[in-house]
Order: structure tokens, then C-alpha cells, then sequence
């Protein structure tokens, strides 16, 4: 399991590189079309950077508040308060607070910038299906998304996705309305592969973020537990109910436990979650060699 987190968190950090080579590269191509003195280039940056730091403050409010998530106290479920209480004593930080979504689908997700402003949400429909076990399995798997930054993570990659896209239609726009064409041939054809690959490669490198997070808190979650089999137990009971939530929200859809889109959907060509049965396949694995 240790050998599973220390890998997942190389492949995560070369995979934001790429991400930022991929933004500044953009936003350079930009840069060189309006004739490299604009001050384009370091606008760019900067104003990329402010949007990021925006996301990373107010996207822990903005993921609970789209998926109408209800904050709990510990009287309300004692049974859920309990074990996340366990877990973070556990994992030694700070208990996250709790919300609970009204939706039959069983799933869980965990969002804020860092341990001290974390939350951890299930569904109405993970706390009927689920016996302790797997439920501490899934909780302790989102409690690893918590230990390991993975939210902050999730929301700088959200963020530089979103940026990508947005100066990629912008180079559309000027390429399309620009009065020099013949003597920016060159960039032109450049901006316009750009500003077509780049939205596609930034979702890419999102999505590969994602699944490499996932597994990462599927190993830390059995870490903490010592007990793969529980979390293993749940992911078949998910595979068997389905995780499609009745509220569809693609902007938070890869923070949640499984995949809560609809299947056959343009969004899921670009799923942000490994296969189920591998997640199982690993864990059982885990199981064995633990």
C-alpha cells in the first residue's frame, strides 16, 4: 500500500507539470500573435493565477451549495458522525464537518482547500445500503482525499482547465476577425491547432489527475482502516446499485466517490474515474500483500 501511495503521488506531480507547461505554452502562442509586445504573455499568467487562488477560496462553498448538501451535526446521525469522528482521529487531523445529499444514489464525495477546512458528504442513499464496515470504507477513502490534498489539487486542476479553454476560444476569436493574416501565417495556423488541441489535452490531463487521485485514497483509505476488504465490499455494492445522481453536475461530478453522471453522455468520454472492477481488483490485491 505505501508503494501504491508514493507512486500515485510522482504521477500526480508530473502530470500538473504538463499542466502548467501546457497553460504557459498557450497563453505564449497568444502572446506571439498580437506581436510578442502586448504584455499579453505575463497578463495571461497573472490573471490566470488570481482566477486559480478565486477557486481554491470559494470552491469548497460553490461544491456543496450545487449539489444542495445539508450540513449534519452529531445528534442528527450519530452512527455517521461516529465513524468519520474515528477516522480523523485516525488519520490525526481535524474531524471534518459533515453533510448529508437527499439522493438515493449511494455515493460520497470531500472537498476544501486543506484538512483544518475540510467537509465530507454522502448521500441519503449510502447510509441506507451500506453496513459499518463498508461505510467506514467509504468514508475513510474521502478522508484520504483529505489528508492527501487531493481537493486542492482537484480545484487547481479545475481551475487551469478552465482558463486553457477560455484563451483557446479567445485565439479562435481573433484569429477569425484579424486584418493581418498573410504576414501571421505561421501563428495562425499555431493558435488554431492550439486553441483546438488545448481544451482537449488540459480535460485530459484533468481526467488522468482524477483517476490517479482515486486510486491514491482508495490505498490510503485501506491504510488507515487495515481492512481493503471493506471499501473492495462497498465499490460491488456501488457496481450493483448504480452511482448516477438524480441532480446531474458536471463541474463537481470528479470529486465524488464514483462517477455520478449518466453513461452514454458526452461528459463520459471524459470519465473522471477508474473502472470499478480494476478499484476492486487493486484492493483485493492490497488485501493479499498487505
Amino acid at each position: 500500500m505505501y508503494s501504491d501511495i508514493a507512486s500515485n503521488k510522482r504521477k500526480t506531480i508530473f502530470i500538473m507539470a504538463v499542466f502548467f507547461v501546457l497553460l504557459t505554452a498557450i497563453i505564449w502562442i497568444f502572446d506571439k500573435f498580437l506581436g510578442g509586445s502586448t504584455g499579453v504573455f505575463y497578463g495571461g499568467l497573472v490573471g490566470a493565477l488570481i482566477y486559480v487562488i478565486v477557486t481554491y477560496y470559494a470552491g469548497s462553498k460553490m461544491a456543496l451549495a450545487v449539489n444542495q448538501a445539508r450540513e449534519l451535526s452529531k445528534r442528527d446521525n450519530p452512527r455517521l458522525y461516529r465513524i468519520v469522528e474515528n477516522l480523523a482521529i485516525t488519520d490525526g487531523l481535524s474531524t471534518p464537518k459533515v453533510f448529508i445529499m437527499n439522493d438515493p444514489a449511494p455515493n460520497a464525495f470531500a472537498t476544501g482547500r486543506d484538512p483544518k477546512h475540510s467537509a465530507v458528504c454522502v448521500t441519503s442513499g449510502l447510509l441506507e445500503i451500506m453496513d459499518d464496515q463498508e461505510l467506514q470504507g467509504v468514508l475513510a477513502h474521502e478522508m484520504g482525499h483529505v489528508k492527501n490534498y487531493d481537493i486542492r489539487v482537484s480545484m487547481v486542476a479545475f481551475a487551469l482547465t478552465a482558463v486553457i479553454s477560455l484563451i483557446a476560444d479567445i485565439i479562435i476569436r481573433v484569429v477569425w476577425f484579424s486584418d493581418d493574416r498573410e504576414n501571421n501565417q505561421a501563428f495562425i495556423v499555431l493558435g488554431i491547432v492550439a486553441a483546438i488541441l488545448a481544451p482537449i489535452v488540459a480535460v485530459m490531463i484533468q481526467m488522468a489527475i482524477s483517476r490517479q487521485r482515486e486510486y491514491l485514497a482508495d490505498a490510503t483509505g485501506s491504510l488507515t482502516t487495515r481492512y481493503p476488504e471493506g471499501l473492495a465490499s462497498a465499490l460491488e455494492k456501488i457496481k450493483k446499485h448504480g452511482s448516477v445522481a438524480r441532480r446531474q453536475n458536471t463541474a463537481t461530478a470528479h470529486l465524488f466517490f464514483a462517477n455520478p453522471l449518466r453513461k452514454g453522455s458526452l461528459t463520459s468520454l471524459f470519465d473522471t474515474h477508474p473502472p470499478l472492477d480494476d478499484r476492486i481488483k487493486r484492493l483485493r490485491g492490497m488485501g493479499t500483500h498487505a
